[in-house]
């Protein structure tokens, strides 16, 4: 059974507000994550603790000051679009499930992945360092 909405909302705004677009559905995960050009960051929300406290303070940092970016960032909410996050987790094999996680694709490619077991534990910052030396790599 999904969150309540009223719950999950804010928690997704504040990726929304920094540029990512809220993947609802498994077919607009399909159109995204099957369109193989560019780099795509996609973020696995969640509402626990490690999400709120360093997964998504630590992707907005990395967004807002990286030098490279990548061309799209997506978001999927655990727990809430269960079927899209589903879809969603069809391209991030071999990983096993988890959320909050962060993937990063180049050209349809999975090039770099954050699982949450690498958030839980650590600062916003570290994580945004994490993905800043990504995007520099990959972007």
């Amino acid at each position: 059974m999904p969150y309540p909405e009223m719950l999950v909302a804010p928690m997704r705004q504040q990726l929304v507000d920094v540029g990512f677009k809220s993947l609802m559905t498994p077919a607009e995960v399909e159109q995204e994550l099957t369109n193989n050009s560019g780099t795509k960051l996609l973020v696995f929300n969640s509402v626990c603790g490690c999400a709120a406290g360093t997964a998504r303070p630590g992707v907005i940092k990395a967004v807002q000051q990286a030098a490279k970016k990548p061309d799209a960032l997506l978001t999927v909410f655990a727990g809430q679009e269960t079927d899209a996050v589903a879809k969603a987790r069809e391209f991030t094999a071999p990983f096993p499930p988890s959320s909050p996680s962060i993937a990063l694709y180049k050209n349809g490619e999975l090039v770099h992945f954050i699982e949450r077991h690498m958030i839980e534990g650590r600062s916003a910052e570290m994580i945004a360092a994490n993905l800043q030396a990504a995007f520099d790599e990959f972007c």
